[in-house]
């Protein structure tokens, strides 16, 4: 597969440049200060409601489930390279050093 040309770039930047710069102007252009564009006092009405308890919960456990996850994963080299030495000293061990 040959590799693309600096043509085939420079067309592919032109292409990525003109869908993204109407819609960042759109956004630009837009007043920020209106109250409909704030998502803060409906997020913190339905927050407040109770109705994303169950979400918010299962998040929180998803959360914590990870960090144990991650935490016994790291666990799991160290206990088996302490295992190891143990079974090599065992098995190299004289049987008088063993009494």
């Amino acid at each position: 597969m040959p590799a693309a040309t600096a043509t085939e770039w420079l067309t592919a930047a032109a292409i990525g440049t003109g869908a993204y710069l109407p819609g960042a102007l759109l956004i630009l252009g837009l007043d920020h200060e209106l109250p409909h564009l704030s998502p803060t006092a409906a997020l913190r009405r339905a927050i407040e409601s109770g109705c994303y308890d169950p979400a918010l919960i299962a998040v929180t456990n998803v959360r914590h489930g990870a960090r144990d996850a991650a935490e016994r994963a790291r666990r799991i080299p160290r206990d088996t390279a302490i295992t190891a030495a143990a079974l090599l000293m065992l098995l190299t061990a004289t049987p008088e050093a063993t009494r």
